[in-house]
């Protein structure tokens, strides 16, 4: 599917306010365990189906499409019922052939729009719901482009995949029960803006499998690499990679465990590096309502954190945007690595979905996603003998210095704006550092 225009917006009701119109796509499913068999959905809504246990789905209307402006908000509430363990959730938009009334998820093509996890909730505790939110402003925009609805119905997924097997026995009224938690997801958006044909979408990775030990999740079995080569049929005044990964797979010493600096690269440059986790879960704790809390009852330092914590139950995974400016037409490619994953006893997964936005006129809006460098950082000399000064806009500053195989040879903590770095080994190194504003990347060179 070359040039995808897409388009997103949903909705029973429409309400206006302050220049701003709320979409409610879907409000009360209800999911299923979804290891079961599919399970009739019992209050079905209009023009919402249930494709299975963990997946709902609705397509748009034009009346919707018309109401999207520049911005767009989306909105996910999650209830609890039973199953009150931490689970990975989904908002996606499949592209289907126009006049379809229903279609296999299987068959058609997707990007995926956000991702979160859901905390330990327990039924009978408050707060019995969390709210994700996503900004999607770029999203926003393909809404707006006609050539993708001349060619495609665009429905709106929400998935989560959860089991109430513990529940079962651990909450109670859950006794015999496989409803495992209730959805609701809303848009916002400002005022209306024209149609245009100038947007580019071409989605590259959907939900993927991303590990070093199964065939076909990696380019060479035992390293966790996975690239894709594409063809951009006409250039780009601006361009954009949307990249979600998390890093799944449990078990004691499991890479969910486990923090990993990953890279990405555009044409053989890198141009992403990122290792995920909040810098505490704490503020996450409030929704962790299961007796054992959030990974233990008692409060973890933000150190203790970042010792091992990937993501936090009940908080968004971050959508990473490329920013590439213009691209030139013909074949280009993207790869990504995590190169210290280990994958212990070859389970876990790191699940990719990426997407590539582009235009042939103007730029596109870059409000509301993680840019790939938020601070200023000087490191000078570079290349140098060894010993170089880094120099931060704000302290206290975290630093890790990593070779080209992502092996972590230095860390240090700086409670001041300036520190010296020093190694003895000659090579090429990269620089992440952590400051209360904000994270960077610097390329070190030491001869």
């Amino acid at each position: 599917m070359q040039r995808i225009t897409t388009l997103f917006a949903l909705g029973l009701f429409l309400t206006s306010a302050s220049a701003q119109t709320t979409i409610t796509v879907m409000d009360g499913v209800i999911f299923h365990d979804g290891y079961a068999g599919l399970v009739p959905d019992v209050a079905p809504q209009p023009n919402i189906i249930k494709l299975r246990n963990d997946l709902f789905a609705r397509k748009l209307t034009a009346t919707e499409l018309g109401t999207i402006g520049s911005t767009l908000q989306m909105r996910i509430v999650i209830g609890a019922l039973c199953d009150n363990y931490d689970r990975i959730g989904n908002v996606n938009m499949a592209f289907v052939p126009v006049g379809a009334e229903t279609y296999d998820p299987n068959a058609v093509e997707h990007i995926e729009l956000g991702r979160f996890i859901t905390p330990f909730m327990n039924k009978n505790i408050q707060p019995d719901s969390v709210v994700y939110s996503f900004n999607v402003d770029n999203v926003a925009r393909l809404l707006k482009d006609t050539e993708l609805t001349s060619a495609y119905d665009l429905w709106i997924e929400l998935a989560v995949f959860g089991v109430p097997y513990a529940a079962n026995t651990e909450v109670a009224g859950c006794a015999g029960r496989n409803d495992v938690f209730s959805g609701k997801l809303t848009l916002t958006t400002n005022d209306p803006v024209a149609p245009q044909d100038t947007d580019v979408l071409m989605p590259l990775f959907f939900n993927a499998n991303f590990n070093n030990y199964q065939a076909g999740a990696t380019d060479t079995l035992g390293l966790t690499t996975r690239s894709i080569t594409f063809n951009v049929e006409e250039e780009l005044t601006d361009a954009a990679f949307f990249l979600i990964t998390s890093n799944h797979g449990a078990n004691q010493g499991g890479e969910e465990y486990i923090r990993r600096f990953h890279y990405a690269y555009f044409d053989g440059a890198l141009e992403l590096t990122y290792r995920p986790g909040r810098t505490t879960c704490e503020p996450f704790r409030q929704f962790n309502t299961q007796p054992n809390g959030i990974y233990g009852t008692t409060p973890r330092t933000p150190a203790q954190w970042q010792s091992f914590s990937n993501w936090c139950p009940g908080d968004v995974i971050d959508i990473r945007r490329i920013d590439l400016g213009p691209m030139s037409a013909g074949t280009h490619t993207f790869m990504i690595r995590v190169p210290a994953a280990t994958f212990a006893g070859g389970q876990g997964n790191f699940p990719l979905s990426l997407y590539l936005h582009g235009t042939t006129s103007g730029q596109l809006s870059s409000v509301g996603l993680i840019e790939r460098e938020a601070i200023a950082v000087s490191l000078h000399p570079n290349p140098s003998d060894g010993a170089s000064v880094i120099v931060v806009p704000s302290a206290p500053a975290d630093i890790t210095v990593t070779n080209t195989l992502g092996e972590v040879v230095l860390q240090q903590r700086s409670v001041d704006q300036r520190t010296t770095l020093r190694l003895t080994t000659a090579g090429m190194y990269l620089v992440h550092v952590t400051t209360p504003t904000g994270k960077a990347t610097r390329k070190w060179i030491v001869k």
